[in-house]
């Protein structure tokens, strides 16, 4: 079907939840500007799904996951040359207040009540809300 030196890439996405919220960022800087997204990366050689979402919600947030469960994946290609699997990683508790630790990739972290989600959405969040309801534990 074309390019066969492309291959796809995985993406793990972190949602979190806290009081009935939803944690999103609007990106910068790359693919799909922007678009609001959930925190995440790429997983790297030999780690876990949730080490992934662990390290990368830490690393963009400041936020310590303290407890977590894995959610459903999708499967997207954006801009014709980027194609990526992307897991997902669903938290519900955390340590810690959220901070902007990466202003190259993200203009800002904001909490959104499931129904009042903004938009572009970031490809991979957008086919994960066709396959479920975001709401977090009670």
């Amino acid at each position: 079907m074309g390019n066969e030196a492309l291959r796809p890439k995985v993406g793990v996405g972190v949602i979190v939840f806290r009081e009935g919220k939803i944690l999103l960022g609007k990106r910068k800087g790359s693919h799909v500007e922007g678009a609001w997204a959930t925190p995440g990366g790429h997983l790297e050689f030999g780690e876990t799904v949730e080490e992934c979402a662990c390290r990368e919600l830490l690393e963009e947030t400041g936020l310590k996951a303290l407890s977590w469960r894995l959610g459903p994946w999708v499967n997207d290609v954006m801009e014709q040359t980027k194609h990526y699997v992307t897991l997902f990683v669903f938290v519900d508790e955390v340590e810690g207040d959220v901070q902007l630790l990466e202003p190259d990739k993200c203009e800002g972290w904001q909490w959104f009540a499931p129904h009042s989600i903004p938009s572009p959405l970031f490809p991979s969040v957008q086919s994960l809300m066709k396959k479920v309801t975001l709401e977090g534990s009670k």
